[in-house]
């Protein structure tokens, strides 16, 4: 019965996932190009790119001719277009409750606290051309280090990294957070590479404070007990600054992937001590109530965990 049960769930997933693929693909079709596509529905470009080269696999066929200059669709990908945009017009209409939802039915305040770098670089333009479709909806973005008080201010949608303390909210984990530790090749270079975590206490590091504890965060390490930074050339309560300062080559510093990994990609910061990387912490979307959502607050909901789950969601440098 488990068996049969994981089978089941193995081909719903698919299906959905197939679903996907199809209207990202009608939006390319329609498109000039995969990032005037991805615009349009509030993605990624390499999640239209994805997408494409998954249906391509899928079908066995080639979907675009791919240049320097752009897309253009093949013949056989007009053709599959044109089937494709019937069925997910058809699928969207038997499903998507907001389709059939007024202007005036989604209308009103939608609040929404975030983690400050996670909300300015990533969420924000997210939001905004879902703001441009449903000018009805009022979106108002609180963006804070510090762990709000949802209940209390009436937030209707938060996002956070790592453990939540409430276990009534409705939470979707969307994204695993990595910290690296880092430094710039000429740091390395004028000041030598750890090796062992006691090394860290003879170099320059950079530290960011706890604004809700007034204390600095410690650093975590795989089967280690935290260390928290004694003598660091900068303190700051604000992660995209101490990034900044790391990528100034001022010391080392524990950056999270969602901050680091762009610059590690290419080449302006190096990852050392990576034996002792940490397990990763979830980036969570969540409810602070249970029961009937209204549509609007559905729609931002569900909008979110989907730009956030994009695996590409955080690889470019903003």
């Amino acid at each position: 019965m488990e068996a049969r049960q994981c089978t089941t769930n193995g081909r719903q997933q698919d299906v959905l996932n197939r679903l996907e693929m199809l209207r990202l693909f009608c939006a390319a079709a329609e498109a000039d190009s995969f990032k005037e596509a991805a615009a349009r529905l509030g993605t990624s470009p390499q999640a239209i790119t994805r997408a494409v080269k998954e249906l391509e696999d899928t079908v066995g066929e080639l979907l675009f001719h791919r240049n320097t200059r752009g897309i253009q669709i093949t013949e056989f990908g007009a053709q599959f277009a044109v089937h494709a945009k019937e069925k997910v017009t058809q699928v969207d209409g038997l499903f998507r409750r907001t389709d059939r939802l007024s202007d005036a039915d989604l209308a009103g305040a939608v609040r929404i606290t975030a983690q400050s770098t996670i909300g300015r670089r990533y969420l924000l333009k997210s939001l905004l051309p879902l703001a441009s479709r449903h000018p009805g909806i009022k979106l108002e973005l609180s963006l804070t280090n510090l762990v709000a008080d949802v209940v209390d201010k009436k937030i209707d949608i938060g996002v956070r990294i790592g453990l939540l303390r409430d276990s009534r909210f409705v939470a979707r984990s969307v994204a695993k957070i990595s910290f690296f530790v880092v430094g710039t090749p000429e740091l390395v270079a004028a000041r030598g590479r750890p090796t062992t975590l006691q090394d860290l206490s003879s170099l320059p590091t950079t530290a960011l404070m706890d604004g809700n504890t007034g204390r600095i965060w410690p650093w975590y390490f795989a089967g280690s007990q935290p260390i928290t930074p004694a003598t660091s050339a900068l303190v700051t309560d604000d992660p995209e600054v101490e990034c900044d300062a790391v990528l100034a080559g001022i010391g080392y510093g524990q950056i999270p992937s969602y901050l680091a990994e762009p610059y590690i990609r290419s080449g302006r910061l190096v990852t050392v001590l990576d034996e002792y990387q940490p397990d990763p912490w979830d980036l969570y979307v969540y409810r602070p109530q249970r029961g009937p959502v209204p549509a609007r607050i559905r729609l931002v909901f569900d909008h979110i965990v989907e730009i956030l789950s994009d695996p590409g969601a955080f690889s470019e440098i903003p």
